[in-house]
């Protein structure tokens, strides 16, 4: 069964990344093993000018990837934007319980919009729409949460993908 993916939408500065950092240790805490994939609609450069894998990308290797204890990074070139699910079935296995991805608000994920000012504020796919997060009072027929019930969004994500037993788990 394909790890699912739950998407958090909304304008530049919503609070989409504070509200996902706020939600994954609830998860967490319930036993979730999370993955998080972010849209840079803009273009990103992680490596560092001057590090070996920086170098290593530079001298044109097609993927460099970097291990120490504990941690693995990867920088690679992809042949145009990859959907979520794309990077799932190619780097992450079936471990995972859920993916929270940050954006791709035009696609049919199952999805949280956070709304700073007013409902419309950014066009969102109601395709899957399984939440809004605002600090205005709104009149929609999903579930409307204020931006500080943490709790309440994890509850929500919870009881739409209920954590399955893994294999090796007791």
């Amino acid at each position: 069964m394909a790890v699912p993916i739950v998407s958090f939408v909304g304008r530049s500065n919503s609070g989409k990344t504070t509200l996902i950092e706020r939600v994954i240790p609830e998860l967490v805490r319930a036993g979730y093993r999370v993955a998080t994939v972010k849209h840079a609609g803009h273009g990103f450069d992680l490596d560092t000018e001057g590090k070996d894998s920086w170098r290593h990308k530079r001298a044109g290797a097609s993927s460099v990837i970097v291990i120490s204890r504990g941690s693995l990074a990867m920088f690679a070139d992809v042949p145009e934007e990859m959907k979520v699910e794309e990077v799932r079935d190619r780097f992450l296995d079936s471990s995972y319980d859920l993916i929270i991805a940050e954006g791709w608000k035009s696609e049919g994920y199952h999805k949280i919009v956070v709304i700073r000012e007013q409902v419309g504020e950014v066009p969102v796919s109601p395709d899957g729409l399984l939440a809004v997060v605002s600090d205005k009072p709104i009149d929609l027929p999903v579930p409307v949460l204020d931006l500080n019930d943490v709790a309440g969004v994890a509850a929500i994500i919870m009881k739409q993908f209920p954590r399955v037993a893994h294999e090796l788990e007791p």
